[in-house]
């Protein structure tokens, strides 16, 4: 089993996210950071969970994708619960106005930018929201002054099972900036095109609103003891139309964590865009 953002042994996370178990040594021997308790308790009084909470360039990567800078959590007021159901947006969304393109940049080829086989993965991943004929949709421009740019994890963070991470939208309305993404999907991991493109559509769904799709108990998808991600104020609404309850064979392309396979929107996951966007 694996997941989009922490790791260990290989089967693969987002997430945001994302983390695997990963099977490669260097995953293996890596024991994420411990965070200062006082650090948990403001992850924890947010509304997101501790478990494999861990440094994170300015801050702190949560539920295997989600980066929280030290300022985000002092904003953010005391999480309350909810109900558990299966599919969830933040209380941001991205504003269409009817109609709206997304831009996405990413570096090819050198060693801070991405392979033939990622940059594949990336077209992939926009052109299964396209085919949504959504309000929103996504291009992919040579350009950095992207809405998105994705941006590749520092080798340090991808020695640590790092998949990628991403944010939520902002209270302007926009899709969160930045997707950081592991340049050795390929090579560490063996995925393909569908698979990688699984990822990166997971990242860019946090981009646009979607929480994980088992927020209310990791463990359908990640396995484990039960773990509920919190509502935290960025909030977790439930999507009108989709199912309570969430399994890990429905596949959704949102669940918390991954095996690494092709997991193309299910019927569930296109009722939520359809709902949001």
């Amino acid at each position: 089993m694996t997941r989009f953002f922490n790791t260990k042994n290989l089967s693969i996370v987002a997430a945001g996210c994302m983390t695997f178990f990963s099977c490669s040594e260097d995953a293996e021997n890596v024991t994420p950071y411990e965070l200062p308790q006082d650090v948990l308790s403001q992850i924890e009084q947010a509304g997101f969970s501790t478990e494999g909470a861990m440094s994170f360039r300015d801050g702190y990567l949560v539920e295997g994708d989600i980066y929280l800078t030290g300022a985000d959590l002092q904003n953010m007021s005391p999480a309350t619960p909810i109900a558990a159901a299966e599919q969830y947006s933040t209380n941001n969304l991205v504003s269409t106005n009817g109609s709206r393109v997304i831009t996405v940049y990413a570096a090819e080829g050198g060693s801070k930018g991405y392979s033939a086989g990622m940059i594949a993965g990336l077209d992939e991943a926009i052109r299964r929201y396209n085919a949504e004929n959504l309000e929103i949709t996504f291009q992919r421009i040579s350009t950095d002054n992207a809405d998105i740019t994705m941006t590749r994890l520092r080798k340090g963070e991808e020695r640590r099972g790092i998949l990628g991470s991403a944010g939520f939208p902002t209270s302007a309305g926009d899709p969160y900036g930045e997707i950081k993404m592991s340049g050795i999907l390929e090579s560490s991991y063996g995925l393909g095109t569908n698979g990688i493109a699984t990822i990166i559509a997971h990242e860019m769904g946090h981009c646009i609103g979607f929480r994980h799709t088992d927020f209310f108990d990791r463990s359908i998808s990640c396995g484990g003891s039960t773990s509920n991600e919190g509502a935290s104020t960025v909030g977790a609404n439930h999507i009108p139309g989709t199912p309570t309850g969430a399994s890990a064979s429905a596949k959704s392309f949102m669940l918390a964590c991954t095996d690494g396979g092709d997991r193309p929107f299910n019927n569930d996951d296109k009722t939520a865009l359809n709902y949001l966007y």
